[in-house]
């Protein structure tokens, strides 16, 4: 692994994980577990403020939308003023947030400095995606895009027990404070010591974010993994606990231990998703087919889980966060697939996608669930989380089957889909529409 600096030098393997994974990558780590920190804290916060349900809940979406809004924004200024400048700002901001949330006396004051959190941390994903792009070579993207992934879990697995037994040395307002000066530090630690980002070109500041979603390989590529993406991120983050306890019948032990469990498969999974990858890639094997595979076997557990087979539910809920985690294949997929000058851009409009797609994941299943009257113990039927899953898969096996029946036309009847991908590489189709179909694996360097 190599970084190629905008005077043309490289650096090694260990310089470019100094200085440009373990700086971004701790701000991702900062942001998912300020993400979910708020669910541990809920009794410390109800305690100190009164706050009704329906505060609670809008005090804990402020950070999600504020998250989404900034998207588009902090994607073009990543482009145009490169990571190292933009996230000492925006991790800046997301201090001052924190610090007013752990003075926060009132709902109002706690909601406003929620928001300023998550537009803060809006861009610590992007930023990263960003810099590695620009850092290593495309072949390694998959494997470092999911090593980020997994510092992100290991983010949201912070947030849970270690936040509790912080809590035996200081309140809920010390944890803030603590969090606030650990993003002023992580926002100067990337500005004094990762390198510059090279200059992008005058015509890529000039570039719409529109031409992103025109872009056909882009829209090759969400046709395949944006809804099975806001799946698992809309389905994992608040429904499959509900669904253990209410179908399954497991006490609130069990099912946290199983959560638990389905955050070490997120970090494991998007590892192990990365360096299946790049396996694949030195077999000719395009990241794109392993996604469908990957899907293909993520869309069958959740047919499994709407069949509500009460013996395997637990191992059903560890392998939909396992295999969900090729979902994430998609950020390193685009990053190959556009310029260098775009990354940022490409990030955020598909992070902006996924949001909003969990967004309506969470909230449909809530309606679907709905349709059926709670019993004495304010629990679903298992009638409803059957249909409920059931129309998730089914949303997402016309994209699947799109893709499969691609790749079969493009194989020919004789199916021999390698020799005819190889065929292919310098087809007049793949040089102008840069498609996913094709890997660039065997690119040494950034695109510019």
């Amino acid at each position: 692994m190599s970084m190629h600096g905008a005077g043309g030098s490289s650096r090694s393997g260990a310089a470019v994980f100094c200085l440009v994974f373990l700086p971004f990558a701790l701000g991702h780590y900062l942001s998912c577990l300020l993400r979910g920190v708020n669910a541990v804290l809920t009794a410390e916060l109800l305690g100190a403020i009164a706050l009704t349900p329906a505060q609670l809940g809008l005090l804990t979406s402020a950070f999600f939308l504020a998250f989404a809004l900034v998207q588009l924004p902090v994607g073009m200024a990543l482009d145009r003023y490169g990571p190292r400048t933009v996230q000492l700002w925006l991790l800046a901001l997301a201090a001052l947030g924190v610090w007013l949330f752990s003075r926060g006396h009132s709902f109002a004051g706690l909601m406003w400095a929620r928001a300023l959190m998550g537009a803060g941390l809006g861009g610590c994903f992007m930023a990263a995606v960003k810099a590695i792009s620009c850092a290593i070579a495309p072949s390694r993207l998959p494997s470092v895009h999911g090593y980020l992934i997994a510092v992100g879990g290991l983010g949201a697995a912070t947030a849970t027990m270690p936040v509790k037994l912080a809590l035996h040395y200081t309140d809920w307002r010390g944890v803030f404070l603590g969090l606030a000066l650990a993003a002023l530090a992580i926002g100067l630690l990337i500005r004094l010591l990762s390198p510059a980002m090279p200059a992008p070109a005058a015509a890529g500041n000039k570039v719409s974010v529109w031409s992103v979603y025109r872009d056909p390989g882009f829209r090759r590529t969400i046709a395949l993994i944006l809804l099975p993406h806001t799946v698992f991120f809309g389905v994992q983050g608040l429904w499959v606990g509900r669904w253990l306890a209410d179908v399954g019948g497991l006490s609130d032990d069990s099912v946290a231990y199983l959560l638990y469990l389905g955050m070490a498969a997120v970090i494991f999974g998007a590892i192990g998703m990365g360096m299946l990858t790049e396996w694949a890639a030195r077999r000719s094997i395009a990241p794109m087919q392993v996604a469908g595979a990957g899907i293909a076997l993520f869309v069958a557990v959740q047919v499994a889980m709407a069949c509500n087979v009460l013996p395997s539910l637990p191992l059903l809920s560890v392998l939909f966060t396992l295999l969900g985690t090729v979902t994430g294949l998609e950020y390193a997929i685009v990053a190959q697939s556009m310029p260098a000058s775009l990354t940022g851009r490409a990030a955020t409009c598909l992070n902006l996608l996924i949001f909003t797609g969990a967004f309506l994941v969470q909230a449909g299943f809530g309606l679907i669930l709905g349709c059926w009257p709670l019993n004495s113990l304010q629990q679903y039927p298992p009638q409803a989380y059957q249909v409920a899953f059931g129309v998730l898969a089914a949303l997402q096996l016309p994209g699947l089957a799109m893709f499969f029946i691609h790749r079969y036309r493009r194989a020919g009847p004789s199916g021999k889909m390698a020799a005819c991908t190889a065929a292919m590489i310098n087809s007049k189709e793949d040089y102008e529409t840069r498609s996913l179909w094709t890997s660039r694996q065997g690119k040494t360097g950034p695109d510019r």
